[in-house]
């Protein structure tokens, strides 16, 4: 019940997207605590850079892509 206590009172850390590009790599470090870096353009750039760590790679869901055109008919 303290364990649950001491968790539950200590501040939540915000997690930050580093860069704007589609492939994130996210790194798990000792203690429990993981980064995100969104610098990747390609999934197997993000492998590559995956290898031997405690890490995988995963969409950045707050990358802005470039507005596709509109696909409605005109009006009559």
């Amino acid at each position: 019940m303290t364990s649950i206590t001491l968790l539950a009172t200590a501040p939540a850390a915000a997690q930050r997207f580093g860069g704007n590009d589609p492939v994130c790599l996210q790194t798990w470090e000792w203690g429990g605590s993981s980064t995100i870096a969104c610098q990747y353009r390609s999934w197997e750039a993000c492998r590559a850079g995956a290898a031997s760590l405690s890490a995988m790679c995963l969409p950045n869901p707050y990358v802005q892509r470039p507005s596709e055109p509109s696909r409605r008919r005109p009006l009559r």
